[in-house]
């Protein structure tokens, strides 16, 4: 087993410090953290190989490079929901929320599950992710049916309002991603932006024309139709 010294050293090697500051221009929370590019984190994951033990350990140095690595180095079926708590009360920037749900959060058995549980939640972080999850759930889990997702819709419709800005967003990323699944989808998700619309809420009214602009492009239509994916 590889140790964590090892995939410390490796990206410490690939460490460019002078871009923490534009990370930070970009919301990322830069303490601990060395300034790796998450294509070196990839291959860096890629030579240690799937390890449960090693992704625990690496999670636990609470370098943001180091738990990305995690999430791309442990093992989906080994993930209890135990870890799955843990680990999201530990988010603290919205790329390491994002990568750990993309990387590893959505391949697992109780993904469906957690985006129902966090979206109830409070914690920042913790709500991000439930939206989070579930655009990654859309955008890659290509063997789900239509009502998985349309059962999602009012759970969508509960988050609108709050404002924060990770959490508005997390709120269009999901729903943008559920309308370019087909073409029933997009009716179902554009038919929700419109009604998110009526909400007297400022962040609502953002996350509607985000939804409702992204999601009536031409360029997604046309790929919609031309997938013939209507139900």
């Amino acid at each position: 087993m590889a140790s964590v010294e090892e995939v410390l050293e490796k990206l410490r090697a690939k460490a460019k410090p002078d871009q923490l500051e534009g990370m930070a221009r970009y919301g990322m929370t830069v303490e601990k953290r060395l300034g790796v590019v998450v294509p070196e984190m990839r291959k860096i994951a890629k030579e240690m190989g799937k390890d449960h033990q090693l992704a625990a350990e690496l999670w636990k140095t609470g370098i943001a490079e180091a738990m990305i690595v995690a999430s791309m180095v442990d093992v989906p079926k080994e993930v209890t929901e135990e870890q799955m708590e843990e680990w999201v009360k530990d988010f603290s920037s919205w790329d390491v929320c994002d990568q750990v749900c993309m990387n590893l959060f959505e391949k697992t058995p109780l993904a469906w599950k957690k985006v129902v549980d966090w979206a109830k939640r409070q914690e920042e972080f913790v709500k991000r992710a439930a939206f989070a999850l579930m655009a990654c759930l859309a955008w890659r889990d290509k063997e789900a049916a239509d009502e998985e997702f349309i059962r999602l819709i009012p759970v969508i419709k509960e988050g609108p309002t709050d404002g924060r800005n990770l959490v508005k967003k997390a709120v269009s990323w999901a729903l943008r991603n559920i309308g370019k699944r087909n073409l029933n989808l997009n009716r179902v998700a554009i038919e929700a932006a419109e009604e998110v619309q009526r909400m007297d809420s400022r962040s609502a009214r953002w996350i509607a024309s985000d939804v409702i602009r992204d999601l009536t492009r031409d360029t997604v239509q046309r790929r919609l139709r031309k997938s013939g994916k209507a139900q």
